[in-house]
């Protein structure tokens, strides 16, 4: 879902305010694509705080650039909002894809530019990677799953650190659904093997689960730590702690800030539709869903924040 709104007086006065319902998301913030003349935002459909409203032939998908405190439950002034939504006929059907995540970018002070790599792998052997293709990947409950983490980095002697992973049925990291696999380095799910890696990759397994409720994804986010390799006291030297009581920072240089990335989504396969064989994950799904999107921008509205009704979270489909 894609909006584009000139700036006017009106908007340049609070532009430094204006943002989507969703605080908190580096991947929403409205000054990554915008320019000189136009506000932009791109997001896909279950993305900064869009809400879906279902009509009687329409499903629709909403959200809003608004200059409101998100954290605010009412307001005396008058704040700016724009709404803006995404319209599908229900009877149309349309083949949505799922983008598989390229490696994510980083610079850090005495690390240089580096980048990590989420990805699924077929077998424990971590040899053959799921195809990017074939995104979301369709696996069966308590099938085992294996993931890799790799740093690539300028810098010699140096180290990966994963400090914590979670499940979510979407693809936020403030997402109020969750489920903690790795904590402070420590694991909390009992079916998580940890798998021999060099120091620049992470290797782990774990059974797959679904998420209790109307919840058909599944996406892992884990937070990671570059380190210089046999540095005592830093973070990846630490391990498991217990306590955030017993976390010593360490000079800048000697290990990187903590930074989040994500891959998925997954999706639970119907166990009657075809058979598991062997270990490999099953690969592929395609959902014929709703078309003819039709993006309407509202017009800037002065109005005090109230709550609106008839709204529920997003299930997890995607958007081009």
């Amino acid at each position: 879902m894609t909006v584009e709104v000139e700036k006017s007086y009106l908007i340049r006065h609070h532009e430094d305010n204006l943002h989507l319902k969703a605080l908190g998301d580096s991947s929403c913030d409205l000054a990554t694509r915008s320019n000189a003349t136009h506000l932009v935002a791109v997001m896909s459909l279950n993305a900064c705080g869009t809400f879906v409203e279902e009509k009687d032939d329409n499903i629709i998908f909403k959200n809003e650039i608004t200059s409101a405190n998100g954290l605010d439950v009412i307001t005396r002034q008058h704040d700016v909002e724009i709404v803006f939504f995404c319209c599908y006929p229900k009877q149309t059907n349309l083949t949505l894809g799922f983008t598989h995540k390229n490696p994510y970018a980083f610079q850090d002070k005495g690390f240089g530019a580096f980048t990590f790599q989420f990805e699924f792998f077929e077998t424990q052997r971590f040899q053959t990677q799921v195809d990017s293709n074939v995104y979301p990947v369709e696996v069966y409950l308590k099938q085992r799953m294996f993931m890799q983490i790799e740093a690539t980095t300028s810098i010699p002697n140096t180290e990966l650190f994963v400090e914590t992973c979670k499940a979510s049925p979407y693809d936020n990291t403030n997402s109020q659904i969750s489920y903690t696999i790795i904590e402070d380095g420590c694991i909390r799910d009992d079916t998580v093997t940890i798998y021999p890696s060099p120091g620049t990759h992470f290797r782990f397994g774990m059974e797959a689960f679904e998420f209790i409720g109307a919840h058909e994804s599944v996406y892992i986010t884990c937070t990671v730590i570059l380190c210089q390799t046999g540095v005592p006291g830093t973070r990846c030297s630490q391990g498991c702690i217990q306590s955030n009581s017993g976390r010593i920072r360490r000079e800048a240089g000697t290990e990187s800030s903590s930074h989040s990335i994500s891959q998925g989504p997954l999706r639970l396969a119907n166990i009657s539709d075809s058979k598991l064989s062997g270990p490999s994950m099953s690969l592929g799904m395609n959902i014929l869903l709703i078309a003819g999107c039709f993006l309407v921008c509202g017009a800037v509205i002065y109005r005090s924040r109230r709550s609106r009704a008839k709204y529920m979270p997003l299930p997890s489909f995607e958007s081009d």
